[in-house]
């Protein structure tokens, strides 16, 4: 199959590269001269492991390239999928579409032949019905079908996520559209992976409420790890006594500082909108979005909390500050309502990250880089986890102890006991949902 990926941001990409690995002759679009010249130099613009191996091997195969140019790109196309973004549109929290309405004219001008047009990005409900209106109400001699087909990929694990998926989901109106999609994805049914093939509503919203229901997971876990902290007890350990129902299970059951990232800020913000827009409000999820960003306002509490209740002209090294490890995303990350308050508040912040610092630089002014958590925690007042990054799972606490001016550690991701901080040399330790202990005695 020839297959033409409009748009090379993360969805774009990945998707790509790993449809040229199914072994598609896959062209990728977009209009930004010099992601395209990165491309071509072999280069990848985002951090994902494995993609940049996995794109050399396909573009030295021959069927993998890159350009500016639309036209070229669609000639021959079986598929045209449409990955540009979808960000919150400011003032109302709905998606926004102008970059996807603007791909379906400029196909719509370009296409000269039957194909798919596939939207990969996630869209809310209604929309490949209006992708499909835009492009026949500009080519209305052109025959074509539209598909919906979103995306599941985990930053960090994505290469994994396409090639193993729980799932793939495909929603179309016509056999010859499925026809072609299932042939894109034969690779993948050869091997048993499900296919669900739906309509275009129901695949559109599976992308939503799948990303509403695992950020109501964390939300929930969070809101108990508050209550832990209350009453005694300790949510790891509620966390695995619940995820052992097979009815619940032990994923996103982690306690944290918040979700964050590119996809369930934004997804449940669009699907709150959708359902106000229909008359059917989505209170789970508009609680679910309010309680996170509390959760995140409650983080600042604890660090100040730590530091006898004040950080002013306190030094504090933060371990992490991309949403999650193995990504240098830094889209809605907790780090991003966290540091700000605490330099706002007179700290100084040292930060460390082992892929952050591209993106973190101009996101978090004020705060001062380093590249080893040693020496960031130099004379410090505290240390922060809040990036579960491998390199901060297997710190040597007793030298990170002694390097610190008071050792004190608020541990956001529960990566350590406090037996082992206590056992360290540290003065003090607090964690989510969780006993942490001071100067006097054991707290929580």
């Amino acid at each position: 199959m020839k297959i033409a990926m409009i748009g090379t941001g993360y969805v774009g990409l990945v998707s790509g590269i790993c449809f040229s690995d199914f072994g598609h002759d896959v062209v990728c679009v977009d209009k930004d001269p010099s992601k395209i010249a990165m491309l071509e130099r072999g280069e990848v613009p985002i951090y994902e492991p494995g993609l940049e191996d996995l794109m050399a091997k396909n573009v030295a195969a021959g069927r993998l390239s890159f350009t500016q140019e639309l036209k070229e790109a669609l000639k021959g196309a079986d598929a045209i999928f449409i990955a540009v973004g979808t960000p919150t549109r400011r003032g109302d929290g709905h998606a926004d579409l102008t970059y996807v309405y603007s791909a379906a004219e400029e196909i719509a001008d370009s296409l000269d032949h039957y194909a798919v047009i596939v939207t990969k990005s996630t869209v809310p409900v209604g929309t490949n019905r209006k992708v499909k209106q835009i492009i026949h109400k500009a080519a209305p001699e052109l025959e074509f079908d539209v598909a919906s087909n979103p995306e599941f990929l985990r930053e960090g694990a994505a290469i994994d996520d396409f090639m193993r998926p729980d799932r793939v989901v495909v929603g179309v109106q016509t056999e010859r559209a499925a026809d072609v999609m299932a042939e894109i994805y034969r690779p993948l049914f050869l091997r048993d992976f499900p296919i669900v093939t739906t309509d275009l509503e129901s695949a559109e919203m599976i992308k939503y409420a799948a990303n509403a229901f695992l950020a109501t997971k964390i939300t929930f876990v969070n809101e108990i790890a508050a209550l832990c902290e209350r009453v005694g007890a300790d949510v790891k350990q509620v966390s695995k006594g619940i995820g052992l129902d097979g009815r619940i299970g032990n994923k996103f059951l982690h306690a944290g500082p918040g979700y964050g990232g590119s996809c369930f800020p934004k997804d449940t913000r669009a699907l709150a909108r959708i359902g106000q827009e229909h008359g059917m409000p989505m209170q789970i999820t508009e609680t679910v979005i309010s309680v996170n960003d509390e959760v995140k306002r409650r983080m600042i509490d604890k660090i100040v909390d730590l530091c006898d209740g004040s950080v002013s002209g306190k030094t504090i090294a933060m371990l992490g500050v991309t949403f999650k490890p193995n990504t240098d995303d830094m889209r809605d990350a907790p780090a991003l309502t966290i540091v700000p308050a605490l330099i706002g508040a007179g700290a100084k912040l040292r930060v460390v990250d082992p892929q952050g610092r591209s993106e973190g630089e101009a996101l978090l002014p004020g705060a001062h880089w380093f590249e080893d958590a040693y020496k960031a925690a130099q004379n410090a007042d505290a240390v922060v986890i809040l990036t579960e990054w491998n390199e901060f799972r297997a710190l040597d606490l007793k030298r990170l102890a002694k390097r610190m001016e008071t050792a004190r550690m608020a541990d956001l991701r529960n990566i350590y006991s406090p037996k082992d901080a206590k056992r360290a040399g540290f003065e003090a330790y607090c964690a989510i949902g969780r006993r942490g202990f001071d100067k006097d005695g054991w707290v929580g």
